[in-house]
């Protein structure tokens, strides 16, 4: 009988997210992603912290998008779950890694760059 993994006790919504290094003068998907899921480490002997992961992909052309685009297998990035939880310092203020995109307008550009990218 296998044991049920453990689930995080914190999950981000799955949707689209900025970075902190993210640009607004800049164009509209740098540094923007969309969280596919959650992964979990199938080793008992993991690293502390790195149990559960996020799974994610990049909705602009990064060498793995290209990986994925001409190598025909798709390509996500990963990153443990607390790191992308986590919070950083930007310009002397303490600010959330990734940050949940909530206007519809920029919603909707993104659909429409993810779309042409993942079709």
């Amino acid at each position: 009988m296998s044991i049920p993994l453990p689930m995080p006790k914190r999950v981000p919504e799955t949707g689209l997210y900025y970075h902190y290094k993210h640009d607004p003068t800049g164009t509209v998907n740098n540094y923007a992603y969309e969280v596919v899921g959650v992964g979990f480490h199938t080793e008992d002997n993991c690293r502390p912290g790195e149990r559960h992961f996020l799974v994610y992909r990049p909705l602009y052309e990064s060498r793995e998008y290209r990986f994925s685009k001409y190598g025909g297998i798709p390509c996500f990035y990963s990153r443990p779950l607390a790191m992308w939880m986590g919070e950083v310092e930007k310009d002397g203020q303490v600010v959330p890694r990734f940050q949940k995109i909530t206007d519809p307008k920029v919603i909707r550009k993104l659909k429409r760059i993810r779309n042409k990218m993942y079709p």
